[in-house]
This record gives C-alpha cells, sequence and structure tokens, in this order.
C-alpha cells in the first residue's frame, strides 16, 4: 500500500461504492483503501461506520446530497477531489451503492482525467440489487423473468422532456427497478400503466434497504402510490414493478429476524462493544453505540512489575475479566517474558471468555467455575492453607472475593492493571433515549450502570425514561445496582455472559 509520503507529487482519487447501507456489504478492496487513505469525501448515504476504519489523522469531508439540501454542488465536490489530489493525498471518495449506477460517479472521473488525477473505480453494490434481495424479491427468476431495467427516478431537472423511453420499459422489461423516485412515484405509476404495463402488476416500495430501518410496502402499480403516500415512505427508497414482487411472501428474510425493528443500546467500551454488536446486529436490531466506559492503563505499572519480577513467590493467579487478561500479558510480554514465567502457579479465571482470552496466551486455566462471579471460587480455597494469590483486575472492583479469601488465611495482593473511566456522552443518543426512540438498553457490569446515570445527567432518571424503553441485565450483580438506583429489571440474563444476554433479549 501506498504511505502518506505520496503528498510531494499528484495523489490518486478512488471512487468507491459504499454498498446500500448494511456495512457488512462493503467490498475488502474498498475497506483496503479507507484503511490507508489520507481523506475520506463521503456522501448522505455511505454509512458512517465506515469512518471507524481510517486512519489516525485522515481528514473526513462530508459532501451529503439530499433533495433540496446540498451541503456541497457537484461541481464544488469535482473542484475538492481535484484540489486533494494535486496535494499529493490518497482520496477516498465514498459514495453510496455503486458509483457509476446513478452516482454520477463518471462525472467525477471525467474531472479526474481532464485535470491529470489519477483515479481508480471500486464498483461497489447498488442498492437496486440489494434492497429487493434483503426484502426477499429477486429480481429475475425463471418462472417470471429474464430481464431488469434499472431507471432512475429523479431525472436532471433543466432536462425540457424526459429521456426514459416508457412504452418501451412498460412492454419489454419483466422487472423494473426505479431508484430515487418516491418524489415522483405517482407518475412513475401513472407513466407505466399509460404505456401498457398492466395496472394489477405486483410493485414494491423498499425504504433504508439492507438496514434495520428498512421498511417494505407491497401493492400493485395502481395503488402503490396510495399506500406509499398513506405509509410514510420517505426517500431513499426504491421502487420494484413486476410479477417477481410476489415471492416475497415466500422470501422474506431479512425482516423476520427476531429482533428486527429494534433498537438496542449497547453500554459497553467501545472496544469490547463489537462481538455483542455483531450478534445483535445479525439477529436484526439496530445497535445504538453509547459507550460509558473507556479502558485505559493504569495510572503506575509499579505494583505489577514488582509482582511479575516475584512471580515465584505466588501460589495462585486469578483473573476475573478479559480486559484483566490482556492487560496482565502486555505487561508480561514487555518485559520480554511469556507464559513460562506462570510455570507452577494454580491459574483460575471467571467465566468462559476470561479462560478463551488466557488460552490464546497458551495457559489453559485449572479451574473455571460454574458461577460466572467471585463467590463462584470460593469454594475451592479451602479454609487454612496459607498460600499468596496474585490477584490483577480493574483498579475499582468489587472487594468480596479478596476479603473472603484473606478470611479464609490467604494473602492476596489485589493488583490494578486497568482502570475504567466515563466516556463523554453523545447528546443526540442522550435525546433518542428520553424521546423512547430506543427499545433496550443493555447493562454488563455496574459500572456501566453508575456511568450512564451520570452522564444521562438527570436526578432519578429511572423515573424519567419512557416506559416503553425496557432494561436488560447481565446478572444479580448488575440488576442489584439497577435496583438500587431505581430501576426495574425487564430482563436479566440466567448466565452472566453476553451471548446469555442476547439470548433473553430475544426471549423477551
Amino acid at each position: 500500500m501506498e504511505g502518506v509520503s505520496r503528498k510531494q507529487g499528484v495523489g490518486k482519487v478512488y471512487l468507491i461504492g459504499a454498498g446500500p447501507g448494511d456495512p457488512g456489504l462493503l467490498t475488502i478492496k474498498a475497506l483496503d483503501v479507507l484503511k490507508s487513505c489520507d481523506a475520506v469525501v463521503y456522501d448522505y448515504l455511505a454509512n458512517p461506520v465506515f469512518l471507524e476504519y481510517v486512519q489516525e489523522g485522515c481528514e473526513t469531508i462530508y459532501v451529503g446530497k439530499k433533495s433540496a439540501q446540498h451541503t456541497l454542488s457537484q461541481e464544488g465536490i469535482n473542484q475538492l477531489l481535484v484540489r486533494l489530489g494535486r496535494q499529493g493525498k490518497r482520496v477516498a471518495r465514498l459514495k453510496g451503492g455503486d458509483p457509476y449506477v446513478f452516482g454520477r460517479g463518471g462525472e467525477e472521473a471525467q474531472v479526474l482525467r481532464e485535470e491529470g488525477i489519477p483515479f481508480e473505480v471500486i464498483p461497489g453494490i447498488t442498492s437496486a440489487v440489494a434492497a429487493p434481495a434483503y426484502a426477499g424479491i429477486p429480481l429475475s427468476h425463471r418462472d417470471f423473468t429474464s430481464t431488469i431495467g434499472i431507471v432512475t427516478g429523479h431525472e436532471r431537472p433543466d432536462k425540457e422532456r424526459s429521456a426514459i423511453d416508457w412504452k418501451g420499459l412498460a412492454t419489454s422489461m419483466g422487472t423494473l427497478v426505479f431508484l430515487m423516485g418516491v418524489k415522483n412515484l405517482r407518475q412513475i405509476c401513472h407513466n407505466l400503466i399509460e404505456a401498457g404495463r398492466g395496472p394489477d402488476t405486483p410493485a414494491a416500495v423498499i425504504q433504508w434497504g439492507t438496514t434495520p430501518r428498512q421498511r417494505t410496502v407491497t401493492g400493485t402499480l395502481k395503488t402503490m402510490p396510495g399506500i406509499a403516500e398513506q405509509e410514510g415512505i420517505t426517500p431513499p427508497a426504491v421502487l420494484v414493478v413486476g410479477q417477481v414482487v410476489s415471492l416475497r411472501g415466500s422470501l422474506n428474510w431479512f425482516e423476520t429476524r427476531p429482533l428486527f425493528g429494534r433498537r438496542v443500546v449497547v453500554t459497553r467500551a467501545r472496544a469490547q462493544a463489537s462481538e455483542m454488536k455483531r450478534r445483535l446486529e445479525a439477529l436484526g436490531a439496530e445497535v445504538v453505540s453509547f459507550p460509558t466506559i473507556r479502558i485505559v492503563p493504569p495510572r503506575s505499572w509499579e505494583a505489577l512489575d514488582a509482582s511479575l519480577e516475584n512471580l515465584h513467590s505466588y501460589d495462585g493467579l486469578i483473573l476475573t475479566s478479559v480486559n484483566g487478561v490482556e492487560s496482565f500479558f502486555e505487561r508480561l510480554l514487555g518485559k520480554g517474558r511469556d507464559a513460562r514465567s506462570l510455570g507452577g502457579l494454580f491459574v483460575a479465571a471467571i467465566g468462559p471468555k476470561t479462560a478463551e482470552r488466557l488460552r490464546d496466551f497458551g495457559i489453559v486455566p485449572d479451574l473455571v467455575p460454574r458461577e460466572y462471579r467471585a463467590e463462584g471460587l470460593l469454594s475451592f480455597f479451602p479454609e487454612g492453607e496459607a498460600k499468596r494469590i496474585l490477584f490483577p483486575r480493574a483498579k475499582v472492583a468489587r472487594e468480596v472475593l479478596p476479603e473472603l479469601l484473606r478470611q479464609r488465611g490467604y494473602q492476596v495482593d489485589v493488583i490494578p492493571v486497568y482502570e475504567t473511566i466515563m466516556e463523554d456522552p453523545d447528546p443526540e443518543i442522550k435525546e433518542e433515549i428520553f424521546s423512547g426512540k430506543v427499545d433496550v438498553i443493555t447493562f454488563t457490569a455496574s459500572s456501566t450502570v453508575r456511568n450512564f446515570v451520570e452522564m444521562m445527567g438527570v436526578p432519578e432518571l429511572a423515573q424519567k425514561l419512557p416506559p416503553t424503553v425496557k432494561i436488560a441485565s447481565i446478572g444479580p450483580i448488575t440488576s442489584k445496582t439497577l435496583k438500587d438506583l431505581g430501576f426495574t429489571v425487564d430482563i436479566e440474563s440466567p448466565v452472566y455472559t453476553i451471548d446469555s444476554l442476547i439470548d433473553a433479549i430475544v426471549r423477551a
């Protein structure tokens, strides 16, 4: 990959199709460019999650265009790309769908060529194909049609007459897909009927296709304008016309997933939330990230360093979280040592994820209690054994286990290996929570509860949340914190794991 040293000469512009909305539909090649570019110029329909992939210092420029709302004119966008290219930058021009399917990518490419700026086109999955697929509508089917037409529903406003051959479309194409046609839906349907297409031809309009906000309405050419208006369908949306629409009843898969249409707030630290987010999205939920904590190193490594130098003096090691495992081993490896330094130590892990992360570092824990909390370990530590235990963990955590072990005669060295600090709240998400635009708020630790309350900044928060918002807790300890702060726990995981919490949300 080219590095940022390119800035001495002319750069390069990549016209990238960002796909229809589902971030999983971005191509591998597009992702590689995003990870190494110096600037990203992105549109309204390009999923903003893609900006999380860019390198530190990358310039991000929004040039989104909605109907009658232009952040920058097309001419302005063209000149912006030229200017960035002349600065020697590697530029990702991120466009919704495919840049060459009604995306004006061809116009941008022409300007770049005329100005001597190297460019490359990275195709994307167009919503003309993806939205119907996610709505259970195959564009072609041997029992119905083998011809497909993709048409703009929004021609240039300065045209004196339409360039669309309505009669040809109406009579020669089995399936028709209109992009950007909601505002002109009534006229499109009228033109097709006037040109010879049967008024009873099945039709569907798909709004926000491939995203958790997707909505699909079906009818006929004659009834569709009224249905779309009644249902409040607004852009972005795709119109599909043809007999293939009748297959939606049996092939609809995306909108039937168990959490489809639900908005779930995840309060975990951003670095930890990806797997939970992925699982919720796979079940159809729209995940709202509202991280309440951030994991940072301890202010001093002095205590851990001293313990690492004297590992031979310990009899056992207890780890209670993935964060604890990662921080402990990062420091151990940074000292030029590895898992062999733990030879002879009894290793206990609380929770299967903690045990799994330990295995990544070459350690198979001697003990993983069935109860995934500190108290579950006690039965394995009999009284009267004067053994020394190393306990690396968060700076602030429950003192139950170390205190009970000390009462049984053990010497327990509690060493902070990371701290959790409160994140800055997103005001837009706060407003969505207060206005009832989310369905479930998840809590995976007492710290996420306390920080959430503080970040929301409202006295007696539990009474201020809309009654439609459900509270989901990972287990009884987190639930107790919630109840102490006045919340009603609507969903509680029977097992203290993320997978179990998600399963409980689905059941609820």
